[in-house]
């Protein structure tokens, strides 16, 4: 298992990375980012998640408010900047708790996808991801975890080729500004937060890989990879891809 290195600019000493699929569990990365004080720049963080490979897909998924104007705001900032948004309705339990449980729609499209893409980025820190990085591993795909190493969950960076810590490169995948503390919320403000951080281990000395940051990149919505017609015609060119599923 190897790990990023922020102050390397070599893209990559394994090899070119070739299509680059992103998945990210945005209320795990959101409550770790707030843990850490850190506002992410979603643009930022997917030029550094690409670095020297060419983007297949970024998703982004997340539990949603019907009825949140200003949620529904920043989603389609999402769609409309290269994310395809996976959503799911935030259901109200007996405590009066709202959560969406989008593990299993994550875990689906990262296996129905493989070989399709030559490198998987998974943006969470929850460990029942484990055995979802190993069956995509078993396909033949490259899998790296980013997240911040204290929330981030030991056994899934041991399964991982690379583990990115966003924490060491928060300058990198951070706003320039400091938002209003309303807007920090607007896109998870009900959902309850992972477990509590896990201990962090001792710093490797072996380092990974990423995006140089003199590389240049064209604007996030028209770098994605121009895959045959057979590779992406379930998702159409100008469609929203936007999946309700069933409650959990």
């Amino acid at each position: 298992m190897n790990h990023f290195d922020s102050s390397n600019n070599i893209s990559l000493q394994f090899g070119h990375r070739g299509k680059v699929a992103i998945f990210i569990d945005g209320n795990n990365l959101f409550h770790a980012a707030r843990f850490h004080n850190i506002d992410i720049d979603y643009n930022k963080l997917l030029r550094v998640l690409l670095g020297d490979g060419r983007l297949f897909r970024a998703f982004f998924y997340t539990g949603v408010d019907a009825g949140a104007e200003r949620q529904q705001g920043f989603l389609l900032w999402m769609r409309r900047n290269g994310f395809r948004v996976v959503q799911k309705e935030l259901k109200t339990f007996y405590d009066g708790s709202r959560k969406a449980n989008l593990d299993v729609e994550i875990a689906v499209d990262m296996l129905s996808l493989a070989g399709r893409y030559d490198t998987a980025v998974l943006v969470s820190g929850d460990e029942d991801f484990v055995y979802a990085v190993n069956a995509v591993a078993y396909k033949g795909c490259r899998v790296e975890i980013a997240g911040f190493r204290s929330n981030t969950a030991p056994k899934l960076i041991d399964v991982a080729d690379c583990f990115i810590d966003l924490g060491e490169i928060a300058d990198r995948v951070r706003k320039d500004f400091v938002p209003k503390s309303e807007d920090r919320d607007i896109h998870y403000s009900q959902q309850p937060p992972p477990p509590a951080p896990f201990i962090e281990p001792p710093t490797m000395e072996t380092s990974c890989a990423p995006s140089a940051t003199d590389v240049f990149h064209p604007p996030i919505g028209s770098i994605i990879e121009n895959a045959s017609d057979d590779d992406l015609d379930q998702f159409g060119a100008d469609a929203e891809f936007v999946r309700v599923t069933d409650e959990q």
